[in-house]
């Protein structure tokens, strides 16, 4: 046992601690969020590749709830130490693990980093012992850095521009009030985005499928998706005209070589999420203002990680094959990016100015929806009550996996 009555450490979006009772409840949240079960069949096994955070999670937990999902998950999280609290994805993890248990559904989940050859050969024993094939694999990874387990490079991603710099209005929390401040980032150079690419792109997805193939662990009709983001032409010179676009690029193109491969048997696509507030997400510049000006735009009509989840499962469990675009992507962004909203968004980016931002901006909200990512700001939980840090990670079936 270690109780512990725990403040939250953070300068802006930057979080150093989570807080377990928050996470816990914040799971809660989102579980109940999710649509009711559809059966009590169980429902396809998975593999959801980054199933802690994001749409990882949401995906999860869509998966869980609505589907009965079996298989397993893989996140990269932290324990607690005798000094800092384990990380929020660990606590988000234990919690839905209970709630898979709760719900009788056959799903456990591997900590372990999914660039490593070590983690696939792990999850791809733990599939066959227990499940044989699996029917469904949702890949949804964000990482700084990657260890390519066939050179032994180290690559860093980083978050520029191509091609020109970029200067832009962004959102600034430093002193805990929302101000508006200016940005500029400097064009990457080749070896910055080539690095990016090999963080962020396909070739990790490449490598599990591969794997996965060569043990003879799809099944017939096996299909699996890579998570992905458009977003608007405000943010595109540092998003999708910038080094993460080109990321995006290459995972778009991976699905495509993907999907040759798997030929008859099998599909592979990735699918075009709408903005979100996510731990990778706050790390992009200029996002903050742009996703709080949207929320400002949409209302009632914004559509969190969860809905938009809910939306993905039933595209991918429905009779016939997902509505997809003239590349083959399958869309949960419209509500995003139709034309009156993004019209709306650029009113508002052109217009702010320091005087404006809190009232053209949901900058509160948006800072409430940082802190919920590690726990904090979540309605109902007493901060000032001791809370015990060491969780344990989910213990696997005790039979097969």
């Amino acid at each position: 046992m270690s109780l512990r009555e725990i403040k939250p450490g953070n300068r802006g979006y930057l979080y150093v601690n989570s807080h377990p009772t928050g996470c816990r409840a914040e799971v809660d949240r989102l579980w109940q969020r999710t649509p009711a079960p559809v059966g009590d069949r169980p429902g396809p096994v998975a593999l959801v590749i980054g199933s802690s955070a994001g749409y990882g999670l949401a995906a999860t937990l869509a998966g869980l709830r609505t589907h009965r999902m079996r298989g397993l998950g893989i996140a990269f999280e932290a324990a607690a130490t005798e000094r800092r609290t384990a990380s929020a994805g660990w606590y988000r993890t234990a919690r839905t693990a209970e709630l898979a248990a709760e719900a009788g559904t056959d799903f456990t989940f591997l900590n372990g980093d999914a660039f490593s050859d070590a983690v696939k050969d792990e999850a791809a024993a733990r599939i066959a012992a227990r499940f044989g094939t699996i029917d469904l694999l949702i890949y949804s990874v964000a990482a700084p850095r990657r260890t390519d387990p066939l050179t032994g490079a180290v690559h860093h991603s980083v978050i520029k521009p191509l091609g020109a710099d970029y200067r832009a209005k962004t959102l600034v929390f430093e002193d805990g009030t929302p101000r508006l401040g200016e940005l500029h980032l400097p064009a990457a150079d080749e070896a910055e985005r080539d690095a990016t690419v090999q963080v962020m792109g396909g070739a990790d997805w490449q490598l599990w499928i591969d794997a996965l193939l060569s043990k003879g662990l799809l099944a017939d009709g096996f299909r699996t998706v890579a998570l992905s983001y458009v977003g608007s032409d405000i943010t595109a010179p540092v998003y999708r005209a910038g080094t993460i676009g080109a990321a995006k690029q290459h995972l778009e193109d991976t699905a495509r070589a993907i999907d040759t491969r798997l030929g008859g048997a099998g599909r592979a696509g990735t699918v075009v999420a709408g903005a979100a507030v996510t731990q990778a997400s706050t790390a992009i510049p200029s996002i903050a203002l742009y996703t709080s000006i949207l929320h400002r735009v949409t209302g009632t009509g914004w559509r969190t990680t969860v809905d938009q989840a809910a939306d993905l499962w039933g595209r991918l469990t429905g009779d016939g094959e997902p509505d997809t675009d003239d590349l083959g992507r399958i869309r949960l962004d419209a509500w995003e990016m139709a034309p009156e909203v993004q019209a709306a968004v650029r009113t508002s980016w052109e217009q702010v100015d320091a005087d404006t931002v809190a009232t053209a901006a949901d900058t509160g909200w948006f800072h409430d929806q940082v802190g919920r990512l590690y726990g904090w700001n979540v309605p109902g939980v007493d901060y000032a009550a001791a809370a015990e840090t060491d969780v344990p990670w989910p213990a696997p079936p005790s039979a097969g996996i």
